[in-house]
């Protein structure tokens, strides 16, 4: 790879020639003795079709998520790491329209998107010699001048939060990012404080209150106790309450659990939770739609709380 790995410097990371991931930590930070981790990605497409074949979300979810896409909603996809994180923007990347300029930038190659017109940019460490560095956020900025439709940014962990945030705020629909966070309201404060880490002081409450503005969408990915991976949240943002210091979210997908099976599986179903998307307008404008599960569930939602109030 051509990266230099000793004492001085005991951590490597980077990417073979074959495209698989590579992170080895040698003594004296690895006390014990070297440690290597290779993560070889599957040459097999993971499409929308085949991530409906193994329940990681239902048809109505992929349609929902196909308008949602197709709307250029800001979408963060967050969750642990092996959770499938990587696997999700791939996917969703299909529902992009075709002719659209889509610019993904990485700190280490991962992202397949399946589009042709993609401009794929990489970070750069710096060399043993502290020079040559190109970080996520220089290339972030140089994006912005190649008139890009669409940004992904395929992992945020630093002061990027920020650039994306305000390109999310300043007409740039559509972005697309992964981020780790367990919880939808999790993934919020944890853009929170990366965005902290810039070096662009803001006051919080303005911070906070683009952050709420910018993220349109969350899509919670979790590894379950069976080793499957399963979409179970897909969460609306409708912005920060002042009075209360809390962001606003409604779930309009949740993954309901209903016990262990006979082989050990997890038996759980993505269920749409029948609250009315405050970004329907914006789908219907592009011309996009919900499925139709998703207003039976608003309907019998509705009419189940007018009879809590009788």
């Amino acid at each position: 790879m051509g990266k230099h790995v000793d004492e001085e410097h005991p951590i490597l990371e980077g990417r073979l020639p074959d495209g698989s991931r590579i992170e080895a930590i040698l003594p004296p930070a690895a006390p014990d003795g070297p440690h290597i981790s290779i993560r070889r990605f599957s040459k097999e497409t993971l499409t929308v079709d085949k991530l409906v074949q193994f329940d990681a979300m239902t048809p109505d979810a992929a349609m929902t998520l196909h308008a949602l896409v197709a709307s250029k909603m800001n979408i963060v996809v967050a969750g642990g790491t092996g959770s499938g994180k990587t696997s999700m923007p791939n996917a969703l990347s299909s529902y992009v329209p075709e002719g659209e300029r889509v610019v993904v930038i990485e700190d280490s190659r991962e992202l397949a998107l399946q589009r042709t017109h993609v401009v794929q940019l990489e970070a750069r460490p710096p060399d043993p010699r502290g020079r040559g560095a190109v970080s996520i956020r220089d290339l972030f900025k140089a994006t912005l001048r190649l008139r890009p439709d669409r940004i992904v940014v395929g992992e945020i962990r630093g002061g990027e939060a920020l650039d994306l945030i305000q390109a999310m705020t300043s007409g740039h629909g559509g972005c697309l990012t992964t981020v780790h966070a367990t919880y939808p309201r999790d993934t919020l404060t944890r853009l929170e404080t990366m965005s902290m880490m810039s070096d662009i002081e803001m006051p919080l409450v303005a911070l906070r209150l683009q952050l709420a503005s910018g993220v349109n969408i969350l899509v919670q990915v979790s590894r379950l106790q069976d080793g499957t991976r399963k979409i179970t949240h897909i969460t609306e943002v409708l912005g920060f309450d002042l009075t209360t210091s809390n962001y606003v979210t409604q779930d309009l997908f949740v993954r309901v659990y209903h016990g262990i099976g006979a082989r050990n599986e997890v038996m759980s179903q993505l269920m749409p939770t029948g609250i009315m998307p405050r970004c329907l307008p914006q789908l219907q404008q592009h011309g996009t739609d919900l499925p139709p599960a998703v207003y039976r569930a608003i309907e019998q939602r509705r009419m189940a709380e007018q009879q809590h109030q009788s």
